[in-house]
């Protein structure tokens, strides 16, 4: 393991603690900002961009103009929609700063190694009594691979178990930087079919066809489906991706997440429009054929986390 800049900086939007779904114990997740792919039903699209955004709360504004004064790109009105400019908005956070009701709120600031290890060793005992550890998801932890392979040799360095949540898009050098310090594996697959997958993420699946198998000799890996409606809700499409996952080393298991729509408030938040709302939730239970088709390829399949 070479020597870990701890003063190396990223962009980080959450840190979430006490997870029991991303990865084996009791975990912390480290939430990092960028991504190429734009998922219609991304649950985080405060993530998306790599620079850190504004969301604005309607219900808890004052109307006081104290963010107006305090913008200097002039960014914040109540001309524009949600009242933030996202073109002239820099994510300085001046704004968030001087609102008194927390009607806008900062999505991302920039943290050093040092400091996101700092906050990750108050859950120390935690991870050592469950088994568990650190979890990087994002948006995509590949966008800010730099970051991310020293923060997981950092965590490494501490003796944590350590996970990744990934579409398993990024360059060759990410993956050969980031991955063999993972000892888990959470790669998502969505489609088989690459027009559908842009249609629906924004970019073809290439990538992520090209990546897999890579990463999959590296490291265990876990495949993950968003079982989407409308997109991969059908027997053809997860038994094409069961057929793939077939061909890939070391895969013994295989999530099926079902479409939920608890991201949806966010979308309003960023002045977005959430494309999905005529799209019902599923439940567990409608996953059940699902789940056959994986099992009949002879993969443990898990609904749910």
């Amino acid at each position: 393991m070479d020597s870990i800049n701890y003063n190396l900086t990223g962009t980080v939007f959450d840190i979430q603690r006490f997870s029991l779904h991303d990865g084996p114990g009791i975990r912390t997740i480290v939430f990092l900002k960028g991504c190429p792919l734009s998922c219609k039903w991304c649950s985080n699209p405060e993530s998306q961009s790599i620079k850190p955004v504004i969301m604005y709360k309607a219900a808890d504004c004052l109307h006081c103009g104290r963010c107006m004064t305090a913008c200097r790109k002039g960014a914040i009105s109540p001309e524009h929609k949600n009242w933030v400019n996202r073109d002239l908005c820099s994510g300085c956070g001046e704004c968030a700063n001087a609102c008194p009701a927390g009607a806008l709120v900062l999505k991302g600031k920039t943290m050093s190694i040092q400091q996101v290890i700092r906050e990750l060793k108050k859950d120390a005992t935690t991870y050592r009594r469950s088994g568990g550890g650190i979890t990087l998801s994002g948006g995509e932890p590949l966008v800010q691979y730099e970051f991310a392979s020293e923060l997981l040799q950092a965590c490494k360095g501490q003796g944590w178990h350590t996970a990744i949540e990934t579409t398993g898009v990024g360059s060759r050098e990410a993956i050969e930087k980031v991955i063999p310090y993972v000892d888990t594996v959470l790669l998502d697959l969505k489609h088989m079919d690459s027009g559908q997958h842009k249609k629906f993420t924004g970019i073809g699946n290439e990538p992520v066809i090209k990546n897999a198998p890579e990463i999959c000799k590296i490291s265990k890996t876990v495949i993950r489906v968003p079982v989407i409606p409308g997109f991969n809700y059908s027997v053809e499409a997860i038994k094409a991706i069961s057929e793939f996952a077939r061909t890939l080393a070391g895969i013994r298991t295989i999530h099926l997440l079902p479409y939920h729509s608890f991201g949806e408030n966010k979308y309003g938040l960023l002045g977005q429009d959430y494309t999905m709302k005529q799209v019902k939730p599923l439940a567990p239970e409608d996953l059940e054929e699902c789940r056959t088709v994986v099992e009949s390829y002879g993969f443990q399949c898990i609904i749910g986390g």
